[in-house]
């Protein structure tokens, strides 16, 4: 039970890591950075700090077929985060948040379809629990007519399927590999991927020691490459990728309260209600696995 509790609170911190994009993007955005700069400091930063801790730790010699995978990885992970941010230009970001938050029952069904059967009841209750959160938490409620844009909706469902594969390729993809080496190279893949979508040009343009861009590339790389990649690389192959993408709903709560700390935004009492179900979303699993080996003990 304590390896459980251990490796879900690996994932439900990667998670946690997520949530701070979101505000820290903003902020830079405030600055007048674009897009291609955000994204290219965040995983150029990321990268370059795994690489240096490869170095210090230890490098382990890996075959292409294994370099590929983990690259394939590094796409899902990439390619959550473009989706998202082009989703945000033509939907409200409340809109975009309940899309993106759509992964978890999409990595309950991936689950499903590969082990072949149904999900058990605590996991189907708990992704209800998350889904009525995700809604008001998303402050979605009290915003009258909802305008939806076809290419924001498939651009956030799209940064859902993406988030969902991340989870559950990272409890697939080279467990038996440590968790350094597998970040690396999984980060590798997503750098390779933005670099193909920009153009090598972009390393020419984009300069990190330009009007302070690589504080938020810092942030961002740390935040939103090395901790939540080694996170899930850490907990996500001991959990189900149900769990895991249940755990990962932390996310949210975190993006929430960052927002209000570091950018003064406004939070009805509506939102801060959804934050707290969505944490009892997350609990319920745990709580059900406690009852279950305190029921075992009893009658052993």
């Amino acid at each position: 039970m304590f390896q459980l509790l251990k490796n879900s609170l690996y994932v439900f911190l990667g998670a946690c890591c997520f949530g701070i994009l979101s505000t820290v993007v903003k902020l830079a955005y405030r600055e007048g950075f674009v897009f291609q700069e955000v994204m290219m400091s965040q995983f150029g930063t990321g990268w370059f700090i795994l690489l240096v801790l490869m170095l210090i730790f230890g490098r382990q010699k890996i075959t292409g077929k294994q370099f590929i995978r983990l690259a394939g990885v590094g796409v899902c992970t990439c390619l959550t985060g473009v989706t998202y941010y082009l989703a945000l230009q033509s939907i409200p970001a409340s809109i975009a948040v309940v899309l993106l938050f759509q992964f978890t029952w999409i990595g309950v069904i991936i689950e499903a379809i590969v082990k072949r059967q149904r999900p058990d009841k605590s996991t189907v209750i708990s992704v209800i629990i998350l889904f009525i959160g995700t809604i008001m938490a998303g402050g979605i409620l009290g915003t009258g007519e909802i305008q939806l844009n076809l290419k924001g909706t498939l651009l956030g469902l799209g940064a859902a399927l993406m988030m969902a594969l991340f989870v559950f390729f990272s409890g697939r993809v080279e467990t038996q590999m440590s968790p350094i080496t597998r970040s690396f190279y999984t980060s590798t893949g997503g750098l390779i991927l933005l670099t193909i979508l920009f153009t090598p040009k972009v390393y020419t343009e984009v300069s990190l020691f330009d009007n302070g861009l690589w504080l938020y590339g810092f942030i961002l790389g740390v935040f939103g490459v090395v901790l939540p990649v080694l996170l899930f690389a850490l907990g996500a192959p001991k959990i189900s990728t149900g769990l895991a993408t249940i755990l990962g709903a932390g996310e949210l709560p975190v993006a929430v309260t960052a927002s209000v700390l570091l950018l003064s935004e406004q939070v009805h009492a509506i939102q801060w209600f959804g934050v707290l179900i969505i944490l009892l979303g997350i609990a319920y699993p745990q709580l059900v696995a406690r009852k279950r080996v305190g029921a075992s003990v009893v009658q052993s």
